[in-house]
């Protein structure tokens, strides 16, 4: 009697346990992002946020670069929960890295109204963002992939967080340091970068490489002579710094790998675009991997693919967090 009794109570402990461990798994479950979570509930969506981005670009090309920078900088504070988009004098835009140069908060704010038309407070401004970002590389002409939905929008920005986003003026090993502290490795950094295939920087987010880099007196000797000539007579000494010039000289709206055979050229614009190849640290770390997709443009997309969806599970809201607000910029009042 006492052995059966010892086998009857290792039986409900065992069952009591495979209870707990499937509830766990199921709504572990319930809380990733899937490919098909609108599949019900808002089955048109990507035909509407890819309807409003073509109409976005037809406008103006640049518009492309500018949506995908959104996604980025929203996604690197507090992960993808829409919370830059979210208005406000203390707000993640008025964040030293964003105030005067975020773009495409109108197009959001379209495709947002669209949506809600048709699905009124099912789909959340951190997926339309999401997926906006997506069709704009594919609309460039990168790679397509098949974006991770179920994110729901966070009720706070974190303008802390976004004075923190990585800076074209540190070094290779800060800004690996950044992307390591959210869970991307060297070869996201690289990857991600290649972003500046597309779109335009001002000058003063490269002027310091120009007249007296590093208190040289002299311009950043890992700039190309005739582009350093080019930008100098762009932004003189005496400008405020806001004329605008392509990233990617000669490959200005295409999204492809030109970028980095710039950067075997001495023609990246950005501080943070050179180092990847010419700085000591990128010897043993980022080198080999700019000469890989310089001539391999199919790893460079392949690798870019997985480092967007991977930067797009970084800490979703899901379930009953956060909310689906019913305009971007303001949270729903309770």
């Amino acid at each position: 009697m006492e052995i059966s009794s010892s086998r009857m109570k290792g039986r409900r402990f065992s069952l009591v346990m495979i209870m707990i461990i499937l509830f766990m798994i199921c709504g572990s479950t319930r809380s990733q992002l899937t490919v098909d979570f609108y599949k019900r509930s808002c089955p048109n969506v990507l035909r509407m946020v890819r309807r409003e981005v073509i109409n976005a670009l037809k406008n103006d090309m640049r518009m492309a670069a500018s949506l995908l920078r959104l996604h980025f900088h929203d996604c690197f504070v507090s992960g993808c929960d829409g919370s830059v988009l979210l208005d406000g004098s203390d707000g993640e835009q008025n964040a030293l890295p964003n105030i005067n140069s975020l773009r495409g908060l109108e197009v959001v704010d379209r495709i947002k109204a669209v949506v809600e038309n048709s699905c009124p407070g099912v789909v959340s401004c951190a997926d339309i963002l999401t997926i906006a970002a997506r069709d704009s590389v594919l609309l460039s002409g990168g790679p397509a992939w098949k974006v991770l939905l179920g994110r729901r929008d966070g009720l706070v920005a974190n303008r802390t967080g976004a004075e923190e986003l990585p800076s074209p003026f540190e070094s290779l090993d800060a800004i690996t340091k950044k992307f390591n502290d959210v869970g991307l490795d060297t070869t996201d950094v690289v990857a991600l970068s290649g972003a500046h295939t597309i779109g335009f920087a001002r000058c003063a987010m490269f002027n310091n490489r120009l007249f007296n880099f590093s208190g040289s007196d002299s311009p950043d000797p890992t700039m190309e002579s005739t582009m350093v000539s080019d930008l100098q007579a762009l932004c003189p000494l005496t400008d405020d710094g806001n004329k605008t010039t392509v990233l990617d000289r000669n490959s200005t709206d295409l999204f492809d790998n030109h970028y980095y055979k710039n950067l075997l050229n001495q023609k990246g614009l950005l501080g943070s675009d050179q180092i990847l190849f010419s700085s000591n640290e990128a010897q043993t770390t980022t080198k080999a991997l700019v000469e890989a997709y310089s001539s391999n443009v199919t790893l460079f997309f392949n690798d870019f693919v997985k480092a967007m969806i991977k930067m797009g599970n970084m800490s979703p809201l899901t379930g009953s967090n956060g909310q689906i607000r019913n305009n971007c910029g303001i949270v729903n009042s309770s």
